[in-house]
């Protein structure tokens, strides 16, 4: 079946930066808008970014806007997540997800597919 990796999360001091990267296997990757969500413990799991099938556009949740970059290969296939500027509210479980359709999307209801989560700790 479809799986989604995330790998690349650890601790990290206020400021700093961390790269994440989700490998799919299984996933025609390049026909997925892919996405990144985050979620800590009580709360919803909250969109952070998604990139399209091409990579030619991206979309930012407002909190992450110009310190956050996602970007994809998809002949590895693989999605990043360039975080920098680290905050301790950027603590949380990370997630990768795929969403078989065309445009950008920021609700979850729409991603078909999940990774299993890599956790992003900042301290102050």
């Amino acid at each position: 079946q479809v799986q989604l990796v995330e790998s690349g999360g650890g601790l990290v001091q206020a400021g700093g930066s961390l790269t994440l990267s989700c490998a799919a296997s299984r996933l025609t990757f390049r026909s997925y808008v892919m996405g990144w969500f985050r979620q800590v413990p009580g709360k919803v799991r909250e969109f952070v970014g998604c990139i399209s099938w091409s990579g030619g556009s991206t979309y930012y949740a407002d909190s992450v806007k110009g310190r956050f970059t996602i970007s994809r290969d998809n002949a590895k296939p693989t999605m990043y997540l360039q975080m920098n500027n680290l905050k301790p509210e950027d603590t949380a479980v990370y997630y990768c997800a795929a969403a078989e359709r065309v445009g950008l999307t920021t609700f979850r209801a729409e991603y078909n597919y999940w990774g299993q989560g890599t956790q992003v700790t900042v301290s102050s």
